[in-house]
């Protein structure tokens, strides 16, 4: 089935989604009752006759509801707008959704996802998306599960969402993977639901996944982890509580959750978690012998503390090798977590993303040394595993600190990275894959003659290489909300970005940078920005669904060597 958004006819009466699905097709429908005395009500008929019909008579929030076609033919969904509110319909068959994913049948209005030419990120098919969860490659193809509110373009009650790729660019949106109980899901609220975590492969078949279930105001413990299994990656089984409870005697928050879990130097699953005490962020460790991973998980210890920047929360923690297999004590190991309420005084920049390099052997880190991740601070919720040759991540392309709750977001994933070491610093560049995308050259003359050149609907790379390292240039963009540019200078590497006037933005800089060569990616609400292979990375989030639609080079003579752009697209 291919992804196809179905209107619902506006006659008088019941509203219908029509649609010819075949025999055995699977309908997930959200509906909610639009009041607390009278029912809401779906009923599909199949050929003129009626089929299945099901109910809610929850006010309060959309509540998730099956269908199963036994016949195929001409489809009709038919509700009463007076008294039932749908929120997504998509149809899809089991045997074959893993390759041909969903296709939409409806989604309401508060939830559709944006219109966005020709734009190349990953971004859901509605609702709401941030965190990257369970990254990986499972059954020989990339899957992608992500923090997930269906029924509205901002934050609320915590699902799965799920996509499926074979390259890391083209996604085929999957059913979504897990939803909050049931008791989380009764209302509208934000009260919690299935966070942040992470998968791993069983050996055999099926995968195991990781979350945090976070309810708000519940004693103890608001946020506890659990652990469930799928066996066709569709379909998840009932999840168990492996963690009901922090460390004691530590003096932790209530913060405890994104539970990362990798294999360790001596072949036992470690396990991550985000949490923080009065001083600082902290990153827990767990590990279990259990081949499993189901039981059996120990506290082992406080495995990083971070105090610079007060007491923030440590979270979204995931570790893997950079050089070498996991079991030679001489590898080097990643450990990269954001942290939440972070300050940056000398930029003002909030968030952080931090990367500590050093040797693990199973139950210490000795950091060699440190970097941050991303000097844009907009990729965040950084999740990474071992694909092959080596690591490669993903992230959230945001930041909390532009979330309120009247502004929505553009809601992306930013390009896959890939992690590696050289010249003694960790380096982030863009997958192989992206140049994949690359559909045709724009005018390259103009740009090295300083004048502005039309960037079409926005998505292009631009690959500049200067004569010679640290060369001073600044590349200055058009955008119809914000003020961007990129910018190389005696300070450093730096996106110079704000909007409007009413305070001081923060600053986007590499202090120090001295790169010869940049690749910057523009799409819709965004830009990325790669020098020297990932050395220096910086992901910046841009208002609105509408790209760059100009720029211009100004450099001294001589400064800018070459330069190429790229008209991107899937």
């Amino acid at each position: 089935m291919t992804s196809q958004a179905m209107t619902p006819s506006h006659d008088r009466g019941p509203e219908t989604i029509s649609a010819v699905l075949p025999a055995g097709t699977t309908i997930h429908a959200w509906i909610k009752a639009r009041h607390g005395s009278a029912q809401g009500r779906l009923t599909a008929h199949v050929d003129g006759d009626p089929a299945v019909t099901v109910e809610t008579s929850n006010p309060h929030e959309f509540e998730f509801r099956l269908l199963t076609l036994e016949s195929g033919g001409e489809t009709a969904l038919s509700y009463d707008p007076v008294t039932t509110d749908v929120s997504v319909l998509y149809a899809f068959l089991q045997p074959s959704v893993l390759e041909e994913g969903i296709r939409l049948l409806h989604v309401g209005p508060a939830n559709a996802a944006p219109e966005i030419s020709g734009g190349y990120h990953f971004r859901p098919p509605f609702g709401w998306m941030n965190d990257p969860n369970g990254f990986g490659r499972f059954g020989g193809r990339l899957h992608l599960f992500y923090q997930h509110y269906p029924h509205s373009l901002r934050w609320n009650n915590m699902h799965w969402g799920h996509a499926v790729s074979d390259d890391y660019v083209n996604w085929t949106h999957l059913p979504v993977f897990l939803p909050p109980s049931d008791e989380l899901a009764a209302r509208a609220d934000g009260r919690g639901g299935a966070f942040s975590g992470s998968a791993i492969a069983l050996d055999g078949a099926g995968v195991r996944i990781f979350f945090t279930e976070h309810m708000k105001d519940r004693e103890p413990e608001e946020q506890v982890q659990f652990t469930a299994t799928t066996s066709d990656l569709v379909n998840v089984e009932p999840a168990s509580l492996i963690l009901p409870a922090r460390p004691a005697e530590l003096g932790l928050t209530t913060d405890f959750r994104d539970p990362y879990v990798f294999r360790g130097p001596d072949d036992k699953w470690k396990m991550l978690l985000g949490t923080r005490d009065r001083e600082g962020g902290v990153i827990l460790l767990y590990e279990t012998d259990d081949p499993a991973a189901a039981t059996g998980w120990t506290f082992l210890g406080i495995l990083h503390r971070e105090n610079r920047f007060g007491m923030t929360a440590a979270e979204c923690p995931c570790m893997v090798p950079l050089d070498g297999p996991t079991s030679d004590p001489s590898t080097r190991w990643a450990l990269i977590f954001g942290l939440l309420t972070s300050r940056d005084p000398a930029t003002g920049r909030r968030n952080m993303t931090l990367a500590n390099v050093g040797r693990f052997d199973g139950r210490t880190f000795s950091v060699e040394f440190e970097q941050e991740l991303d000097f844009g601070t907009d990729a965040y919720a950084f999740q990474a595993f071992v694909d092959g040759a080596g690591p490669v991540g993903i992230a959230w392309l945001a930041n909390w600190t532009d979330i309120s709750k009247d502004i929505d977001m553009p809601t992306a994933m930013t390009l896959p990275r890939r992690l590696a070491l050289q010249g003694g610093a960790l380096i982030t560049p863009p997958i192989a894959a992206t140049e994949s995308l690359r559909q045709r050259r724009l005018d390259v003359e103009g740009l090295l003659d300083g004048r502005t050149v039309d960037l079409a609907n926005g998505s292009v790379e631009i690959v500049l290489g200067l004569k010679e390292a640290g060369n001073e240039f600044r590349l200055v963009f058009e955008h119809p909300e914000a003020t961007l540019e990129v910018q190389l200078n005696e300070h450093g590497l730096s996106i110079v970005f704000s909007v409007g006037s009413a305070k001081a933005s923060p600053r986007y800089i590499a202090a120090g940078a001295r790169p010869s060569t940049i690749r910057i990616f523009l799409d819709a609400g965004s830009i990325e920005v790669f020098a020297d292979d990932g050395r220096w990375t910086g992901t910046k989030r841009l208002p609105g669904f509408k790209g760059v639609s100009a720029a211009r080079l100004i450099a001294p003579a001589g400064n800018v060597l070459t330069a190429e752009i790229w008209q991107l697209g899937l």
